[in-house]
């Protein structure tokens, strides 16, 4: 126990005799009831068992005392049960507790080991709420540290912690006359004392408290008929109740951090208050609170700030009319990783969508937010003399000042001094531009896996003039058709009659419809061709289009029928794949040495919704028992589903659309291609290792279909660089000529062999190896890091790192 124990008053002697005077006999008379139901857990209600009622029958002392001898129990017997159940069931209706009881209650929990799951501290919680506020007030200074240590802990159970809390919490308002009750936003977070500190008149006014204590009791997600008469009564009662539920909102909204689960579950009854207010700030504001309580830590993607909250409001916020919901819940099923908060976005997003006429994937496409910016993407603010301005450069947004027509380095400190509010909320729109095209480039990558076509209208107002996507429609192949039946592909180009596209020979071709262009569909010398187009012109696209893999099915797949077995047997850095897989979309629990954990599949949505397939992996258990960090997974089958209704049917690969399945297999690919130990650079320096045999075979295997589009990339890109003649490409090595010897790098591992020996050369590469170079996308970091590496063996008469030097010459 913590330092509570220190504060509390001495027990005098007599007072101890008094109390543990007939504790003997008592635990007599209740330990036969225990031992009948020692067959089963005594945690499972063995108050519930027939035996029990006799206990009914004692009188009121006797009951006391087999309450204090059974506390005894809890607080310092050796069996790991918990007893919350008998004490409080022996502890239930007996009125004459004294302060002593009180005080040799907490004495004996102070004393215990405490891992009870709070049973020690059922009867001292008790026994405080019927003692009166005098009785209680030499024990407040203890019994506050005691509750501040119960906020933050986090080892007992939801239920009983919040028994337990909630008790203590009454009596130590009666005892203080606080009228805000301390059970509620209390020091276990940062968010409480912030509120309190803040809002203290709003909340102590008339009927706010009880008000507050009515939206904490909601237990459920939906609230119940009769717990909505109840909160419409406290609000009609509460004149500052609407202002008190709007203000604790608003800071929430602005607080953007987690909240303890007490916090959790204000913060939901507080939506479900808001949300008898119809008006448009009303849907604003449960806009944020929204979007800050399904947001999580960068560290904890899984974890979001208010879990409770954001189920609540996700589902208040799809019955609120205006855009904001639709924008607003488009934005976080790209952005939210908890499974849980994210298919109730999703739920909530095709209720929109059918109630307009959508389809899923046109509601996330009508719903992205331009922030207020112009068409090119900036939006202009006067701050005091300073014009400030946010611009979306590239993939991300900056905050620019000016003072006339001179550009300024840096923010104005006078800026800083005198207009810090509009300071922030610059920094926050820069904040929320930058989420925005995080998550809108996400969403026209997943594109390439439907069968989607746009008129000329909305291709053009939704992926070339808008101020977000248009960053990245603009940067697209796209195919155009007049009868939807011949199509011819080209890049975006604006002329006096608009927004057409360019083909390969550079004249323009309109057409009525458009569509996203894939190499899937076109043939092999049309992606060459333009792949040759994107590098000529320095294009950088948003991601791989061009040069992006194509897989088909092969005649195993189609034998195998239910599932792939394309990328099984590898073994991946358990770590990283997991992190890949979440950056990618896709959603899988964490392995780990516990029922359940040994084995997992990765889920992602694909074809606009109506597929799903799952790559399934597991655990890789090591020697070292006693390590309880996941290294390893090996992988196993890509299987496929097909959505019925409400359920996922499972469905052959030959039934799976090819746009659907390619994509699939890209994303397996590329966990395999950068997480398998076949990267590892210094993996070689391991000596015996029961993966050593598949390392030496997948560090030279065969390229993969990502490993070939690398290889074509480096046929292009070799001959415009500085060492064009030093290099050499072949099917699944680039020969470097040094000054010292040659070499070989994998185009699939990136690993380095020495000739004329073949020996491993371990460079662990730095980040930016490759200078001014231009790539036509950066999302294959081999690519960066093979050109690195042959870049620097080049020159490696002018290598200094000794590490490396020592292999040169040994």
């Amino acid at each position: 126990m913590g330092d509570w124990t220190s504060l509390l008053p001495a027990l005098t002697a007599s007072e101890r005799r008094e109390v543990e005077a007939g504790l003997v006999e008592a635990d007599a008379r209740v330990r036969p009831l225990l031992q009948r139901t020692a067959d089963y857990y005594w945690a499972a209600q063995v108050t519930n068992t027939p035996e029990w009622a006799v206990t009914e029958s004692w009188p009121p002392e006797l009951r006391r005392r087999a309450a204090l001898a059974m506390h005894l129990e809890a607080a310092t017997g050796s069996v790991p049960s918990a007893l919350n159940y008998v004490v409080r069931s022996l502890a239930d209706g007996v009125q004459d507790w004294t302060r002593a009881d009180l005080l040799w209650c907490l004495d004996v929990a102070g004393r215990g080991w405490g891992y009870q799951n709070a049973a020690d501290l059922e009867l001292p919680t008790a026994i405080a709420g019927c003692l009166s506020p005098a009785d209680l007030a030499d024990l407040v200074p203890a019994l506050s540290a005691l509750f501040d240590e119960l906020a933050t802990d986090h080892f007992v159970s939801a239920g009983p912690r919040l028994r337990v809390v909630t008790l203590l919490g009454d009596a130590l308002d009666r005892a203080t006359g606080r009228r805000v009750p301390s059970r509620l936003l209390h020091n276990g977070d940062e968010f409480g004392p912030l509120v309190r500190a803040g809002l203290e008149d709003v909340l102590a006014a008339p009927g706010v408290p009880e008000l507050l204590v009515h939206c904490a009791s909601l237990d459920k997600p939906v609230a119940p008929a009769g717990w909505l008469r109840g909160l419409d009564g406290q609000l009609a009662t509460a004149t500052e109740g609407a202002k008190a539920v709007r203000r604790v909102l608003e800071a929430f909204a602005a607080h953007r951090h987690s909240v303890h689960d007490d916090s959790d579950r204000l913060l939901r009854g507080l939506v479900w208050a808001l949300s008898r207010e119809s008006d448009d700030d009303a849907t604003e504001l449960l806009a944020k609170v929204t979007a800050t309580a399904a947001a999580a830590p960068r560290h904890a993607s899984g974890f979001p700030h208010a879990q409770r909250t954001a189920i609540a409001a996700v589902q208040l916020l799809a019955g609120r009319d205006g855009e904001v919901p639709v924008r607003t819940l488009a934005r976080l099923a790209v952005t939210v990783k908890n499974k849980a908060v994210r298919g109730r976005v999703h739920t909530a997003l095709a209720r929109l969508g059918a109630l307009r006429g959508w389809s899923l994937s046109e509601v996330m496409e009508l719903a992205i937010d331009d922030h207020g910016l112009d068409t090119d993407g900036s939006r202009r603010t006067q701050v005091g003399p300073y014009e400030a301005t946010v611009r979306v450069v590239g993939e991300k947004a900056r905050l620019t000042f000016a003072r006339g027509d001179v550009g300024l380095k840096g923010v104005p400190a006078a800026v800083k001094e005198t207009h810090a509010a509009e300071l922030k909320q610059l920094h926050d729109l820069v904040k929320g531009i930058n989420a925005t095209l995080a998550a809108e480039r996400q969403r026209v990558e997943s594109l390439l896996s439907e069968e989607r076509t746009w008129a000329y209208a909305d291709w053009v107002s939704r992926f070339l003039d808008h101020p977000i996507t248009g960053t990245y429609g603009r940067r697209l192949l796209w195919e155009t058709s007049a009868d939807g039946r011949g199509w011819t592909a080209g890049l975006p180009r604006e002329d006096s009659e608009g927004w057409t596209v360019a083909g390969l020979d550079g004249r323009p071709v309109r057409g009525d419809r458009f569509r996203l262009w894939h190499p899937l569909r076109a043939g092999v010398d049309e992606t060459l061709a333009w792949r040759e187009r994107v590098l000529a012109t320095g294009l950088t696209q948003p991601f791989k289009q061009a040069f992006r893999e194509v897989y088909l099915l092969t005649p195993a797949e189609e034998q195998t029928s239910s599932y792939s077995n394309r990328f099984a047997a590898h073994i991946l850095r358990y770590r990283q794949a997991n992190a890949l897989m979440r950056a990618r979309g896709w959603q899988a629990s964490y392995l780990g040495r516990w029922d359940g954990g040994y084995d997992s599949q990765a889920t992602k949505i694909f074809g606009g919704g109506a597929w799903r397939a799952s790559f399934h992996h597991q655990l890789v258990d090591t020697d070292n028992l006693g390590d309880y960090d996941v290294q390893y997974c090996s992988t196993d089958q890509v299987r496929f589903a097909r959505q019925e209704g409400t359920t996922w049917r499972p469905a052959p690969v030959t039934d799976v659309p090819m746009l659907v399945f390619t994509e699939a297999m890209r994303d397996v690919d590329l966990f395999v291609g950068v997480t398998s130990i076949a990267t590892d650079p210094q993996w070689a320096d391991r000596g015996e290792d029961r993966f050593r045999e598949y390392w030496q075979t997948t560090v030279v295997g065969e390229l993969t279909p990502s490993a070939q589009v690398r290889r074509d990339a480096l046929a292009r890109l070799l001959p415009r660089m500085a060492i064009a003649d030093r290099v050499t490409l072949e099917d699944r090595y680039l020969h470097v000529r040094g000054n010292l010897r040659g070499y070989r790098i994998h185009l699939g591992s990136g690993n380095i062999m020495m000739e004329p020996n073949d020996a491993y050369l371990c460079i662990v590469p730095a980040p930016g190896g490759t200078g001014r170079l231009h790539l036509p996308f950066d999302d294959d970091p081999m690519l960066s890091t093979i050109l690195s590496k042959a870049i620097m063996l080049a020159a490696d008469d002018r290598i200094t790192d000794p590490t490396v030097l020592r292999q040169l010459t040994s």
